[in-house]
């Protein structure tokens, strides 16, 4: 406590003037003192979210076509998805720009999701466009999300991840981007509303109703179970934008019936004629997300649909060496921590690409035929002197003639 007679160095009060007076090695202040300057300091220096916030209203915004030309480096093809998905952000940064207007007009989130076939680089984007953010940025898997009570995460727990990737900084959290991956195995098993409980399925979709559209959730802070002693942070999903993405893999046949509704007469021929059968995603519509298993209300939360493309023979060789993550620059890198100088025969690029196209599992399925060619070399290497590699054809065709990745191989 202070001594009678000690005066605040800041407001010259003595300490019979103030309720309390702390001193130091050469002076004193005030509470009310201390007050003022903690308002000032926290004015003049802003919290981390509101740093992290105003850094990113100083630089000029990333644009589409900025973003798309940063998704480029890393993905090849899937210009669409690469358009709706740049588009979708940058909405989603001027939201959170947006100043309090006369006019009432309130931007509203524009939630995305797309689909497309296993390998054709779903998450790869999603991962690819986090390198690029300003806001917290997190990946969910849907497939372990069950209703409330039963084994398996709770809805809340998407929000758990959000959180931790902004360091439990609510308001961070809150203008963050989330994406939910294997969004279609949460469809319900039929086209009919169940009367049971669809614990993977149609009551997960509705739980993340609330959750895509926008309102108050209390999260569990460390994930797992609530219980009532738990302390929960309330976090706003309103301006969180969601991106959904997921195989949907039979959906080309709801399409094709849709497409081909009538059977008998010139006119069905007609309709049909300048269909792409290799390509049917490119036609998909809310009424196919329907028809598959989602349910109205989701789907209506989900306002942008996009497809991706499958991948032909010209797209598994550039994704094979062009891109800067490359498979094959991986590998490159591999060996050079080994101070081995690693290089391919060009027909080898082409004999992994007409391996892939027969497993038919898209870009993944290169990087199997790749580490079944190089394994052996893998093994031995760093134990001798050799510091070059060359793969040929021959070498390639023996490696993996030998190699259990053959077994990939789909009848």
């Amino acid at each position: 406590m202070a001594k009678t007679g000690d005066i605040c160095t800041f407001c010259g009060r003595g300490s019979r003037d103030v309720s309390l007076l702390i001193n130091g090695i050469s002076g004193a202040i005030c509470d009310e003192c201390a007050q003022q300057a903690y308002d000032i300091v926290k004015e003049q220096m802003p919290s981390k979210s509101d740093s992290a916030f105003s850094r990113m209203k100083k630089q000029e915004l990333p644009k589409p076509e900025d973003i798309k030309a940063f998704l480029d480096q890393y993905v090849i093809g899937q210009d669409d998805a690469k358009r709706r998905l740049s588009v979708s952000v940058y909405n989603h940064y001027k939201r959170l720009l947006q100043k309090v207007t006369t006019d009432d007009v309130e931007i509203e989130k524009s939630n995305i999701i797309m689909v497309g076939a296993t390998g054709t680089g779903k998450t790869l984007l999603a991962r690819t466009i986090a390198k690029m953010l300003h806001v917290p940025f997190t990946i969910v898997d849907a497939t372990v999300l069950t209703e409330a009570g039963y084994v398996g995460e709770d809805i809340e727990s998407i929000l758990t991840r959000l959180l931790q990737a902004a360091d439990y900084d609510v308001d961070e959290a809150q203008r963050g981007i989330v994406f939910i991956d294997e969004i279609d195995k949460i469809a319900r098993k039929s086209d009919n509303p169940s009367i049971t409980r669809d614990v993977s399925g149609e009551g997960v979709q509705q739980g993340l109703l609330k959750l895509l559209e926008g309102s108050v959730v209390n999260v569990p802070p460390q994930g797992g179970r609530k219980h009532p002693e738990q302390k929960m942070i309330p976090v706003d999903t309103k301006n969180i934008l969601f991106i959904c993405g997921g195989a949907f893999d039979g959906i080309e046949k709801k399409i094709a019936q849709r497409l081909n509704t009538r059977v008998v007469g010139y006119a069905s021929l007609r309709n049909t004629a300048g269909v792409d059968r290799d390509n049917l995603l490119q036609y998909v519509t809310p009424t196919d997300l329907k028809s598959f298993g989602l349910i109205p209300e989701i789907i209506g939360r989900l306002p942008i649909l996009t497809y991706l493309n499958p991948l032909d023979r010209k797209t598994l060789r550039s994704i094979l060496t062009e891109p800067k993550n490359s498979i094959i620059k991986q590998y490159m890198k591999l060996f050079e921590m080994d101070d081995i100088k690693l290089s391919f025969d060009e027909s080898v690029y082409e004999y992994i690409v007409d391996k892939a196209l027969e497993f038919k599992l898209g870009a993944r399925g290169l990087r199997s035929i790749v580490e079944g060619i190089m394994t052996d070399a893998m093994y031995s290497m760093p134990s001798t002197n050799e510091k070059t590699l060359h793969v040929t054809i021959d070498y390639a065709e023996e490696k993996f003639e030998k190699s259990d990745v053959r077994r990939l191989q789909i009848a």
